[in-house]
């Protein structure tokens, strides 16, 4: 199995301002290539343009231009054209699907913040033996980066990316690993429901409350982006020390409030994992649930609009983002995985509206958020935990019609 590794690297105002320019030309390879496609289509009887044929270029435009491309990594301006192709071969899938397309942009300096290295040795070089408690990583044309290591890397290191995240600098492994041992059989199953409210009841009742960091970080955020709005759009070189502080402010804002919700995923994930054979979880469209509601024009009167409910729906939104559920299932699946434990979805459609009692079905069986009273039976629960309940009998139907 493949696990990821993140380092923090600590370069010097020299080794900084060698990585800035790394990504700076690989951004400009990056949109190169995609300018030459565009003009192949349109000007050349909609020719195509391949990855093997601007990978066959890349000689001649190191050579024609060595301060800026000839001075990288030949694998690395390689894997940003596979980025390219990459992303032209989803825009044809979702073509064909039927999706919004989504045809590539040019990227900007600011949002071209990765490059990587397809292996080891070449371009790049992960010191798997630390002199002292820092470790290093040599890039070509950048030299030996220092690395705060906080854990070992097990397995034999794959890839390596150099990544930007505001004024930071990182490392990113991709580790190749034997499979580990799953963890000892509990014989436990368990369903869970997300929520706003509470992050997650589970099928025993037990409720996870939801940590809200955004909502807790608004305040500062708030403070933070209204200073930096008072300041005049500019380009990044033409930015003023003040300008710059005000910047990396407000990204350490949004940093911190994504770790923090990285590290509740995390280990709310594990407690499960390691309590439960058996996890099932509602198939959420979270995307679909934070859309803004559509515009209802008013037929009475051409040009105006009839209320919506967007105000409501977007502080809805809010706190669905907030609570990021998306990054916590994936992160759930991920140590599942590793665990050797099932985790299964399943239809979401009235698991809070019937009655695990007997059966009834009706939106009057939830007369408020909280309370689940069943009009037929009289049942009466938390709804949350009701709707864990249905979540784990839908799974477990569906695993014993599928089995392994």
């Amino acid at each position: 199995m493949m696990r990821a590794y993140k380092f923090l690297m600590r370069p010097t105002v020299g080794q900084a301002a060698a990585l800035a320019a790394m990504l700076r030309d690989h951004c400009s390879l990056y949109n190169g290539a995609l300018q030459e496609r565009r003009d192949a289509y349109r000007h050349a009887s909609r020719t195509s343009v391949k990855y093997g044929q601007q990978s066959a270029q890349l000689k001649e435009i190191r050579a024609f231009d060595p301060e800026r491309q000839g001075r990288w990594s030949f694998s690395s301006q390689q894997a940003t054209l596979r980025r390219l192709d990459k992303a032209f071969a989803a825009f044809f899938r979702r073509v064909k699907s039927g999706d919004t397309p989504g045809y590539p942009r040019f990227r900007g300096v600011n949002w071209f913040d990765t490059v990587d290295f397809p292996r080891d040795g070449d371009g790049c070089r992960w010191d798997s033996t630390p002199n002292g408690p820092v470790t290093r990583v040599r890039f070509q044309g950048v030299g030996h980066v220092k690395v705060n290591q906080h854990r070992p890397v097990v397995g034999k290191v794959k890839t390596v990316s150099a990544k930007r995240e505001g004024e930071r600098w990182y490392v990113v492994l991709i580790a190749e690993q034997e499979q580990p041992e799953p963890l000892p059989a509990t014989g436990s199953v368990v369903g869970i429901d997300l929520g706003i409210a509470n992050f997650l009841t589970t099928s025993d009742g037990e409720h996870v409350p939801s940590p809200r960091h955004g909502r807790k970080a608004a305040a500062k955020l708030e403070a933070a982006q209204q200073a930096l709005s008072r300041f005049p759009r500019v380009r990044r070189d033409k930015r003023t020390a003040n300008h710059c502080r005000a910047v990396e402010k407000v990204a350490d804002l949004h940093r911190t409030v994504r770790r923090q919700r990285l590290d509740h995923a995390h280990k709310t994930a594990l407690d499960l994992v390691r309590t439960h054979d058996f996890i099932a979880h509602e198939d959420l469209k979270i995307r679909n649930m934070s859309k803004a509601p559509a515009p209802k024009p008013d037929p009475e009167q051409p040009g105006t609009f009839l209320p919506n409910g967007a105000a409501a729906k977007a502080g809805l939104n809010r706190s669905i983002n907030d609570a990021g559920w998306g990054v916590f299932l994936t992160i759930l699946y991920a140590k599942a995985e590793s665990a050797g434990r099932e985790v299964i979805a399943v239809d979401p459609r009235n698991t809070s509206r019937t009655c695990p009692e007997c059966g009834h079905v009706s939106a009057g069986n939830r007369p408020t958020q909280d309370k689940f009273h069943c009009v037929s039976c009289g049942h009466t629960a938390h709804a949350d935990t009701v709707g864990a309940l249905n979540v784990l009998r839908a799974g477990l139907v569906r695993r014993d019609a599928n089995p392994a």
